[in-house]
């Protein structure tokens, strides 16, 4: 299956971005996952939206194709980062794209919430008019402490964390085969 990947971070040490490619690497046999390069798009512009910028019809495109996505967010004044919601915007304008796409949401932070807050106005924003995802309904996934989870590679070796999202996971791919 193959799965986009929208990390809410532009950090070059971002821990979600760590998960993600955590579970590149794990679930390789079952998901074939890409995490799109959202942190490149110019901020969403009505003026601009007919004649978008080509990274933004490349995005799309990858989006159309794939079978499912990934939406990693940390959280920032207890709300999701400005470049996620910036390629939400673009994604559902003009040529809404998500709307159906079995969605996932995850969070990682060095706090004790697990980006509690931020999930739930992404959720929100998920399930708006022209966003519309099929979002994974009661798996949720709040990596809290996350510094502490990781070894000094970056690499998620927390086993209760590991095995939860290990169930989150298989619940997604039986998600997607049941709304496909």
């Amino acid at each position: 299956m193959k799965i986009v990947a929208m990390v809410g971070s532009m950090s070059k040490e971002s821990n979600n971005k760590k998960v993600v490619k955590f579970m590149q690497k794990r679930y390789k046999d079952k998901l074939d996952i890409e995490i799109l390069s959202i942190d490149k798009l110019p901020m969403y512009n009505q003026d601009i939206e007919l004649n978008p910028p080509e990274l933004v019809v490349d995005l799309r495109e990858k989006i159309k194709s794939s079978d499912g996505i990934l939406f990693a967010t940390p959280e920032y004044n207890h709300s999701i980062p400005a470049v996620l919601k910036n390629a939400i915007d673009w994604f559902s304008r003009v040529e809404p794209v998500l709307i159906g796409k079995p969605s996932m949401v995850i969070g990682a932070t060095m706090g004790n919430l697990g980006t509690v807050r931020a999930q739930v106005h992404l959720r929100q924003i998920l399930n708006s008019g022209l966003v519309n995802t099929l979002n994974l309904p009661a798996n949720e996934v709040f990596i809290s402490t996350i510094h502490e989870k990781l070894d000094e590679k970056g690499n998620l070796i927390h086993e209760p964390t590991i095995e939860y999202l290990d169930q989150v996971i298989n619940n997604f791919i039986k998600w997607i085969e049941k709304v496909k």
